[in-house]
């Protein structure tokens, strides 16, 4: 007998025990409430762009009974919360960024892939209604770099029916991903004419502030929006990139309607 048959006989009796076990716990705590938001967004493509792309903004919530649904600010990456003691998360993170093509850029030069970040997170509530959260994120294609974001919010609400939160963030990168965005390498300067640059300075690279609100209209439906400013700074904010064809200043913003249903919504 092979020792994946083995594991089977040994998992099976197990299985048949935990299952229910597992159903009647899931009966014994209240039913789950979902809260789906969907709508448009605006954003800048990649860092140091200029113009602002149209895309899909969606958001997904998830509770029980009569709790609120958790708070999450519009510029957080994808979590999922591993450790979770009321007052303090953490676990792990996925993020998208954007790709940056010449055809877009509108000038020759470097493009860099869409890419996906993986890393983690950690919150913690320092009082009631402020709370501190962190990022750190490793580009596995794409820019290949380290990103890491910070922040406080402070979270003004009353349950469910409507919620503001607001407040400082900053952003830091490593050498490798602002060369990816700001560098101008000789073969880039010989075909556009900027400068050579070379963006291995400050690991600073953005400050700014976020601002995410929600509001019901009724038991199932209402409404979410936020709005993001950033300021670019040091490597980014001196790139001949940024200042020829880009923008030191990063605005993104939308608006969604939202659509709450399960069995705990009557």
């Amino acid at each position: 007998m092979n020792r994946i048959h083995a594991y089977l006989l040994f998992a099976a009796p197990v299985l048949a025990l935990a299952l229910p076990a597992h159903a009647q716990d899931e009966e014994n705590k209240p039913p789950r409430r979902y809260r789906v938001a969907l709508g448009p967004q605006f954003t800048p493509s990649y860092p140091g762009e200029d113009k602002l792309r149209l895309s899909p903004l969606v958001d997904v919530a998830v509770t029980r009974g009569d709790n609120p649904f958790p708070f999450e600010a519009a510029d957080e990456s994808f979590a999922v919360p591993m450790i979770d003691s009321g007052r303090f998360e953490m676990g792990p993170a996925a993020n998208f960024q954007g790709a940056r093509r010449r055809k877009t850029a509108g000038i020759a030069i470097d493009e860099v892939g869409t890419t996906i970040e993986l890393g983690g997170y950690m919150q913690y509530w320092l009082a009631r209604p402020l709370r501190a959260r962190v990022e750190l994120r490793q580009g596995v294609n794409g820019h290949g770099g380290l990103i890491s974001n910070a922040g406080f919010d402070y979270v003004a609400r009353s349950g469910d029916k409507w919620l503001f939160a607001i407040g400082p963030r900053i952003t830091v990168t490593d050498n490798k991903y602002r060369q990816a965005y700001f560098d101008v390498t000789p073969a880039v300067a010989a075909r556009t004419g900027l400068p050579v640059y070379r963006a291995d300075g400050s690991w600073v690279q953005a400050y700014g502030a976020t601002a995410t609100s929600t509001f019901q209209l009724s038991k199932r439906w209402g409404v979410y929006a936020y709005a993001k400013y950033d300021r670019l700074t040091g490597d980014g904010a001196d790139s001949p990139i940024t200042r020829t064809i880009g923008s030191r200043d990063q605005f993104s913003g939308g608006a969604a309607l939202s659509f709450t249903f399960g069995k705990g919504v009557r």
